[in-house]
Formats: C-alpha cells, sequence, structure tokens
C-alpha cells in the first residue's frame, strides 16, 4: 500500500503526527464501533453475536490498522511489539491504575474458563513465534483459534441463557457499547463512514511518526511498539477499566483485559500474518515474550485464588509496569 502521508522531517513534526495519529485512531475506532453495532441492531442481529463480533472486532481496528499499516510500510517488528506490548500493559497497566482508585471485587468473577483460553492463546502464540516468523500458516492457525474460542463464546452464553430466566432483549441492547436503538439511520451512516475514514489515516500517521521518533532516538522498532504505541493503543482499556473499577464492576474490568488479550494474540497477529510474514527478532525470545506470558500468570490470584484486586496489588502491578519500561527503554 503506498504512503497516505509523505510526513515533513524533524522530531517535533513526528511527535506531532504520531499523537495526531494516535487520537485518529482513538475517536475512529470508537466511531466505527457506534456505527457498527447501531446498524447490527438495527438489521436485526441478536445483541450477543454483535458484542461477541462486532464490538470485539472494532475496539481492536487501532491496533490491527497499526500492524497492517507496519508490514505494509516494511516496519514488521512494530506490527508485533504493538501486540506484545499492549497484551503486558493490558495486564500490568489497565488493571493496576485502576486498583490504584478502588478495589476490585475479582473475587466474585468467574472468569475461569476465559482466563485458560487466554493462556492456551498466549501459549500457542509464543510457541508458533519460535518457527522464526508468522507466516500465513501461522496466521490461519490463530484465526481458527480466535473462531473456536468465539464459537465457544456464543454456545455458552446461550446455554446460560437458555437455562436461566428469560433475558429482555432490550437489556442486552443497553449492555453494548455504543447502543442506541433510537440513533437515525444518518448518524449510523456518519459514524461508519468517519470510522472507515480515520482509521487508516490514523494508522499511518502513527506508524510513520513512530518509526521517525524510533530513529531520532536509535531505538529499534520493536521498542517504540512495546511502548509508545502500546501504550497508548491500551488507553481505551484503560478508560473502560477505570470505570469499571469505579462502579464496582471487577468482571468487566477483568473480562476487559482477557477479551483484548486474546484478541490482539489470534485476531490481530493472525490478519497481519495473511498480508505478509513477521519475522521474530531475538529480543523478543529473550525477554519480551516471557515478561508477557509473566503478566499472564499474575492473574491467577484473582481468577483461582480468591484474591480481589487491592491497592496493594494496584501498586505492585503499576511498579512492575514501570520497571518493565525501563528495561526495555
Amino acid at each position: 500500500m503506498a504512503e497516505l502521508l509523505s510526513l515533513p522531517a524533524g522530531p517535533f513534526m513526528d511527535w506531532t503526527f504520531t499523537i495526531i495519529g494516535l487520537v485518529l485512531l482513538l475517536l475512529a475506532g470508537d466511531s466505527l464501533v457506534k456505527g457498527a453495532v447501531n446498524l447490527s441492531l438495527r438489521l436485526g442481529v441478536p445483541a450477543l453475536i454483535v458484542s461477541l463480533t462486532i464490538v470485539a472486532f472494532g475496539t481492536s481496528a487501532p491496533e490491527l490498522l497499526i500492524s497492517v499499516q507496519a508490514i505494509w510500510d516494511g516496519v514488521p517488528d512494530l506490527a508485533l511489539g504493538n501486540v506484545v506490548g499492549s497484551n503486558t500493559a493490558n495486564v500490568l497497566l489497565v488493571l493496576g491504575v485502576p486498583a490504584l482508585m478502588a478495589v476490585m471485587k475479582t473475587s466474585e468473577c468467574n472468569t475461569r474458563s476465559s482466563y485458560l483460553q487466554m493462556l492456551g492463546a498466549t501459549i500457542l502464540f509464543i510457541a508458533l513465534a519460535y518457527r522464526g516468523r508468522f507466516d500465513w500458516i501461522a496466521g490461519l492457525i490463530l484465526l481458527a483459534a480466535l473462531a473456536a474460542m468465539l464459537t465457544h463464546a456464543a454456545l455458552e452464553a446461550k446455554r446460560h441463557r437458555d437455562d436461566g430466566e428469560a433475558q429482555i432483549v432490550e437489556d442486552d441492547i443497553e449492555d453494548l457499547e455504543g447502543a442506541d436503538p433510537d440513533l437515525p439511520w444518518s448518524k449510523i451512516i456518519l459514524f461508519l463512514v468517519l470510522g472507515m475514514i480515520g482509521l487508516p489515516l490514523g494508522a499511518n500517521l502513527l506508524v510513520e511518526g513512530a518509526s521517525n521518533i524510533a530513529a531520532d532516538f536509535g531505538v529499534s522498532q520493536a521498542v517504540i511498539g512495546l511502548t509508545l504505541v502500546a501504550i497508548g493503543t491500551s488507553l481505551p482499556e484503560l478508560a473502560t477499566t477505570v470505570v469499571a473499577a469505579l462502579r464496582q464492576q471487577a468482571d468487566v474490568a477483568l473480562g476487559n483485559v482477557i477479551g483484548s488479550n486474546m484478541f490482539n494474540l489470534l485476531g490481530i497477529i493472525g490478519v497481519a500474518s495473511l498480508v505478509g510474514p513477521i519475522p521474530v527478532s531475538p529480543n523478543f525470545y529473550a525477554f519480551d515474550f516471557w515478561i508477557m506470558l509473566g503478566s499472564t500468570l499474575l492473574l491467577i490470584p484473582f481468577v483461582f485464588l480468591g484474591q480481589n484486586l487491592t491497592r496493594i496489588w494496584g501498586i505492585a502491578l503499576s511498579a512492575a509496569y514501570v520497571a518493565y519500561l525501563l528495561v526495555v527503554l
């Protein structure tokens, strides 16, 4: 794909376009989710299917577009670093910061099944990485695993609904991000158009700006992906988790992190691998993969051992992420 823009040279412009690209990605991703959710509901698609597919894909659209754009621009390390860094940030930062504000009663959550799937996705991802690169074969394997997990989630949700009390469809709709049954068609179309225009434009700006910043500071594309880009694309998850923590919705906070991490590994790298091969740099094997796996294992006390996510845990997780950044940089 040809570059959408030719950016002026200079560190100031690099940072300016990187920030503009990030803001565009976040706004366009939110716009696309709102438009897609309301379009699907208007067309009669069940709320459950919308939440499992369109919302999941829409909220991860910034990471997906960044990864695809990075491969097109010949900087695949940025794509891989973005995903690995985002998954680490999702546990240490996205759960750590909200825990500083309010205790999350994770002991009351039942996320064992979804957590085991996320752990399995992480192990599968690392195992495929040892082939030396993520190519179309690895991409198909990851996407097949994602399809299996989505199917399992849909069947489980249907079973619980059939076995329990009937739920009102309107209640399901209200739980969907950006859902508004009364949203006019004109606004639905506007949200979709803004999202489809803003996402590729924002991805192009961010990838080119971040690549130039890496060159300016003499660091690798992987490091920029693991830090600057990963933190930026984790902001929607952080905002969602902060709100969930303040509302004492621990299940939403934990589920948000688990679902996002699974889709990052299986969906984003799965699709990006079909666009072009993603070679795996030695630094990922030596350090970053194991930090990502270690942060995943840190969730065990909250998922299996009945621990609440207290402020002490929040301090520990946030401090661990700061230490990780210092080591990476």
